[in-house]
């Protein structure tokens, strides 16, 4: 039986990770390289770094950064942010990351979903899907960083990224972003029910309970975590720290 895979998932601002909550009011947390060295230490499983800054402002990633970056990572990598075109996969894949994210222009270029998985490989593409639920109590997704609404069910999205040519969905809850109070299992679950390539669920997990009701009742392949990894204690103090597969088990049984 396959693991359930534990991801720290990393926003990149410019040369610093920051942690938002509810995509906004982005909170510095430390140097990127040795955040990641750090993980490498925990034996995380993966690593997911979005960059927040490119796609609002039109920006390419920056990879002089990343390839730095790259260089010290010892654990799968996936990146997600400002990549607008093919070359731009080419390049980040000769860095030596090894899942390429795409969020804003998997909705307004979905060819590009294709073109990345005919390259790398469907196993190497992810489609990162930001959602948040309206007043009226329907799911939508955003693009640019949370900042844009589609008039687009999180659902549709994911079987279009899959019929694409997707090998995985990142699943990301605004409204449980940096929140601490558990995963949207309601969100979680639409997705897994809906398609048939694994589910990553982001947003919202305080502890490892949560972390494993995503598995259990969510029915995700693998979760994602930023805050549960990065701050401790009521005051929110920056200690990063780690939860691995074998920690989790038990909660899943």
């Amino acid at each position: 039986m396959l693991k359930n895979r534990v991801i720290p998932c990393l926003l990149l601002a410019g040369n610093r990770i920051v942690k938002t909550r509810r995509f906004r009011n982005p909170v510095y947390i430390g140097d990127p390289v040795n955040t990641v060295l750090i993980f490498n230490e925990k034996c995380a499983d993966e690593l997911i770094l979005l960059d927040i800054n490119t796609s609002p402002h039109g920006a390419k990633p920056n990879f002089s950064l990343l390839k730095t970056i790259a260089n010290q990572c010892f654990m799968p990598l996936c990146y997600g942010g400002g990549i607008g075109e093919i070359d731009d996969i080419k390049k980040l894949v000769a860095l030596g990351i090894e899942k390429i994210a795409l969020n804003t222009q998997a909705v307004m270029n979905p060819e590009l979903i294709s073109q990345a998985a005919n390259y790398t490989g469907s196993q190497s593409v992810v489609v990162s899907i930001d959602a948040k639920k309206t007043v009226w109590g329907k799911y939508r997704v955003y693009i640019r960083g949370g900042s844009r609404r589609l008039p687009l069910d999180p659902v549709d999205m994911a079987l279009r990224a899959e019929r694409a040519g997707a090998g995985e969905i990142l699943i990301n809850s605004i409204g449980r972003d940096g929140s601490g109070n558990g995963y949207d299992l309601d969100l979680i679950r639409m997705i897994t029910s809906a398609v048939r390539i694994p589910v990553i669920a982001c947003g919202g997990a305080g502890k490892i309970e949560d972390l494993a009701a995503a598995i259990k009742i969510g029915g995700a392949s693998a979760v994602a975590a930023g805050s549960l990894f990065i701050f401790q204690g009521v005051h929110r103090a920056v200690l990063v720290s780690y939860i691995t597969s074998d920690q989790l088990q038990p909660y899943l049984e």
